[in-house]
């Protein structure tokens, strides 16, 4: 890849990356750090990669990047502070993406993960797997698992709207 691709990069994925990161993690300055690393380790490998496959390239080194800061900020948590998990909504909402982000970040890890890649980017099963290194069976088991819980969590759509 050459620097003039990398930059065209740059342009075309960093918010799209940036908002998977933050969706995940619900911390800007975090997501920032994320992307910045991701594009920094794309730098060092730039005459090792493809242009044709650079978004999958970034997106994989942005996921991995992203789980190994959640596994490091894990140890650190202080867990008598966690929520327990709820079933059903319990609070007032005045809009669906509110709840949608609620019970999108009820989910686990690998689960947000791949609805994220699967209906926010539109990867398909193959490339999810090729990012998070799960099989094809994997990624569709854990998209429907999660929206089996996500389904549970909204209920009817009428009840929230």
């Amino acid at each position: 890849m050459t620097t003039d691709e990398y930059n065209i990069c740059v342009d075309k994925y960093a918010d799209n990356v940036f908002r998977f990161i933050l969706k995940n993690i619900k911390d800007a300055d975090k997501a920032k750090d994320i992307v910045q690393d991701s594009f920094e380790k794309m730098w060092m490998r730039v005459d090792e990669i493809a242009f044709e496959k650079s978004r999958s390239y970034l997106f994989t080194t942005a996921y991995h990047t992203m789980v190994d800061a959640i596994r490091k900020d894990k140890k650190k948590a202080d867990f008598e502070e966690s929520e327990p998990f709820l079933q059903g909504t319990n609070k007032e909402y005045f809009g669906l993406k509110e709840v949608i982000d609620d019970a999108l970040a009820r989910l686990p890890e690998i689960q947000k993960t791949v609805i994220m890649l699967r209906d926010y980017e539109g990867y398909a099963y193959d490339e999810i797997g090729d990012i998070t290194g799960l099989n094809e069976s994997q990624v569709k088991v854990y998209i429907y698992r999660a929206r089996l819980t996500m389904k549970k969590y909204i209920g009817s759509l009428e009840k929230v709207l």
